[in-house]
């Protein structure tokens, strides 16, 4: 009689993951796009790179990337941990925004262009973090 490796996860799961990770960092890109454009009705510079499309979207596709890279790595150490990390990590991605907004190190740097970024950082947590938790409940429970 054959056996079977519960371990080994049929393709279709995997291919899965990915569409609904893509999808999940395109959703986040198109929202992100909205907010930009947001930032700059209220008075951002248009100029100011951050908040064009060309800096944005990669930068969403591999936060949402890293991001899935984090949460599965805490995830197998300890799914609780989650609750603090992600609230954590998203407080810190704020960080540079506000030394951004201090320092302006990139021309045309404003709050209504800071807060928009900022509101980015948010935005792609809120969609991304169902998009793992999802994911994580289709390749199986946490493993000890």
């Amino acid at each position: 009689m054959a056996s079977i490796d519960v371990q080994q996860q049929p393709v279709a799961v995997g291919r899965r993951r990915y569409a609904v990770l893509f999808g999940a960092a395109v959703v986040a890109a198109g929202l992100n796009y909205l907010v930009a454009r947001g930032a700059v009705a209220l008075g951002a510079n248009a100029g100011f790179a951050p908040l064009t499309a060309p800096v944005f979207v990669p930068l969403t596709l591999l936060g949402t990337a890293a991001g899935y890279a984090g949460w599965t790595l805490v995830r197998r150490r300890s799914a609780a941990a989650l609750k603090v990390v992600v609230p954590l990590v998203l407080v810190l991605s704020m960080i540079p925004d506000l030394l951004l907004l201090a320092t302006k190190f990139i021309p045309d740097a404003s709050g209504t262009a800071v807060a928009g970024l900022m509101l980015m950082h948010l935005v792609v947590t809120a969609v991304a973090v169902p998009a793992y938790q999802f994911t994580s409940q289709v390749s199986g429970p946490k493993t000890s």
